[in-house]
């Protein structure tokens, strides 16, 4: 059974959880076995774990985020070897984009990777969608990997036979399903809510600053009223043609993050509202989909998919003919 070797930033672990939930259904059919660093035992250590998994597991997910690609251990180390290996056909390398960066210019940036044309993970709107297409690689990768392989050898080694030595507990068989569910308190959801706020802010100001320097005619404005809301505006010609306020909570709406188009001071009104929710894994965003008639509703949002589906919102009008 082929394993799978995950090396990814510990930055990242939240939706490297995300993924090997996508991945359960080939656990359970007996298609591979998977493995992390969050596996090793306790007493155990930590880099030879890591090496006999590195250089022998049969397929390796590099998930990529400016994290993994700052990261010294990631990036000189398990990428290096796993690119050997792959060089030498002795392991399928798959680069997963966890999170926009400029990973093109990488050794692995010549492979395939997934999801679909490399776009992140984090920009889709639906995250399962994203994995699924991640699972669907893994499951291609075995059946190449198990369609390659050697017969088993039934006759009568030569060798010498020896009693082998018996192994300590921490290397025998065990379950690799040990995740248990988490909870999160009302705290932890209010802090997820703030910095997905601050996210999509900083989101809005750099992409009307690269909007402005890629289109002639076009500029953007970002002004931040307070901590819970700012204003974002596109300007054509010296002419405002899109207005939009993103605010946090509001005198009707809950505890949300609401977006509302024009310059809006008061809270009572919306165009779309992110709600914060939690499975068992992780905090998420959902909206309630006013923006698109119901098509983007419940969909699991990660901070980043939050923050282009308002975008979408603001500059949607003018990417028609007319502009």
């Amino acid at each position: 059974m082929p394993s799978v070797f995950f090396s990814y930033s510990h930055v990242d672990e939240a939706l490297r959880d995300q993924l090997e939930k996508q991945l359960f259904m080939l656990k359970r059919q007996g298609v591979i076995e998977t493995w992390h660093d969050r596996r090793i035992g306790a007493g155990e250590e930590i880099h030879p774990a890591i090496d006999d998994h590195i250089n022998t597991d049969e397929i390796i997910l590099l998930l990529i985020s400016a994290d993994f690609l700052a990261s010294d251990y990631c990036y000189d180390i398990e990428m290096s070897r796993a690119m050997e290996r792959h060089e030498k056909r002795e392991a399928i390398v798959i680069p997963v984009i966890l999170r926009a960066c400029d990973w093109h210019h990488s050794p692995f940036g010549k492979l395939k990777a997934v999801p679909l044309d490399g776009k992140p993970v984090t920009q889709w709107t639906d995250i399962d969608d994203a994995f699924l297409q991640v699972a669907k690689a893994v499951r291609e990768a075995t059946a190449r990997i198990v369609g390659t392989a050697k017969p088993p050898f039934h006759g009568i080694r030569t060798s010498s036979i020896t009693t082998p030595t018996p192994s300590p507990l921490a290397d025998g068989p065990r379950s690799s399903n040990l995740r248990l569910g988490k909870t999160f308190t009302q705290r932890e959801k209010d802090l997820f809510k703030h910095d997905t706020f601050e996210y999509i802010a900083r989101f809005f100001e750099n992409s009307l600053e690269e909007l402005g320097a890629r289109s002639p005619g076009f500029d953007g404005a970002f002004r931040r009223v307070d901590a819970t809301r700012f204003f974002a505006t596109i300007y054509r010609d010296g002419k405002d043609v899109a207005r939009g306020t993103v605010y946090i909570g509001g005198d009707a709406w809950g505890r949300g993050i609401n977006y509302v188009q024009g310059e809006a001071t008061t809270s009572n009104s919306m165009n779309e509202s992110l709600n914060i929710e939690a499975d068992d894994q992780t905090l998420y965003l959902t909206s309630m989909g006013m923006a698109s008639f119901g098509r983007n509703r419940n969909q699991k949002l990660s901070q980043e998919g939050a923050a282009e589906l308002l975008w979408d919102i603001l500059i949607g009008p003018l990417q028609g003919s007319q502009y």
